[in-house]
């Protein structure tokens, strides 16, 4: 979330208020792209377009290959990493990658990533990721994660990060993991009863919206927000007809298992946002909340994935025995 003055947030709040708008100034930060998308050669002509030159490189329109009437979505891809995305795995790990572009209902292309991590994995976790990254960067914690957890990850990009064309609002939001839920359905086969849902940050904005809609295996709320005006507002205690973000009026929704975990030190969006939705959840399980950590760390403790495995391993297996 980025910080603004007093005088920013009262006309950004006020003049007049605008979900879209706060959305837009304290949640999307989108980076430069770190990887882009190349026709695989190997799947033909159909895939690879006429000249066979063509790839996707960044939310900023260029060419894309594939048959017009599906807009550049269809056909095989290679995913080609820059050094900004950091990769820490070898040619094996990014073999166990397919990555592949789908259109959401609100007309974007979405860019899709799923990792065959663990190929006897039970659960396949959709992950929206936080702010400021992109597919790119969070492949290879998107890696170890899933080898450490046991589980398949499919992840996608938010309108207008990385190859993601459109802008980021919070419709687009919406939008963008309802094409990544129904990509991950119809073109893996995976069963709502096999997902789990994960946010992290802002992401926990969709995947909250798509959980209080959709049951699955269960959902993970890492370092969530409960609402736009909250975040900017602490004080705020009741959700406006302009505020951006409401997970809190949603969680009470969702049906499925629920995992929040939080710092107790978040210096991006308070711990008490983390309580707030606990309390509020009814279906939430055991919290895991980390004592010192901040917002962008909770993963670098012990405690983070020993949480996890406990979850996914033990306390879902019995549930789905």
């Amino acid at each position: 979330m980025n910080e603004l003055s007093f005088s920013e947030l009262c006309c950004l709040f006020c003049c007049p208020p605008c979900p879209s708008r706060i959305a837009a100034k304290l949640a999307f930060l989108p980076p430069e792209p770190t990887y882009a998308l190349l026709p695989d050669p190997e799947a033909g002509p159909a895939a690879a377009g006429s000249t066979g030159t063509s790839s996707l490189r960044s939310r900023s329109g260029a060419s894309v290959s594939g048959s017009g009437g599906s807009g550049g979505v269809e056909g095989r891809w290679k995913l080609h990493l820059t050094e900004r995305a950091e990769f820490q795995y070898s040619q094996r790990e990014l073999d166990t990658m397919e990555v592949f572009l789908t259109r959401s209902s609100r007309g974007n292309r979405v860019g899709c990533m799923y990792i065959r991590c663990a190929p006897s994995a039970r659960f396949t976790v959709l992950f929206s990721h936080g702010n400021a990254v992109d597919l790119g960067q969070m492949s290879s914690f998107y890696i170890g994660l899933g080898t450490r957890i046991n589980c398949n990850i499919f992840s996608y990009d938010y309108s207008g990060y990385g190859v993601s064309t459109g802008k980021p609002t919070e419709k687009n939001l919406y939008a963008d993991i309802d094409a990544a839920w129904h990509a991950l359905r119809t073109r893996f086969c995976i069963s709502p009863e096999n997902i789990i849902l994960y946010g992290q940050s802002i992401g926990t904005v969709p995947t909250v919206d798509l959980a209080s809609r959709y049951e699955c295996a269960a959902v993970v709320l890492h370092s969530p927000l409960t609402s736009g005006m909250r975040v900017a507002f602490p004080e705020t205690k009741k959700t406006y007809c302009f505020d951006a973000f409401p997970n809190i009026e949603k969680v009470s929704k969702i049906t499925s298992p629920v995992l929040i975990i939080h710092g107790t030190e978040d210096e991006v969006i308070d711990f008490s946002h983390g309580l707030a939705l606990f309390e509020r959840c009814p279906k939430a399980v055991e919290p895991l909340w980390v004592e010192g950590a901040g917002h962008n760390d909770v993963e670098l403790y012990s405690q983070y994935l020993d949480r996890l495995r406990r979850f996914i391993g033990q306390e879902l297996a019995v549930q789905h025995a």
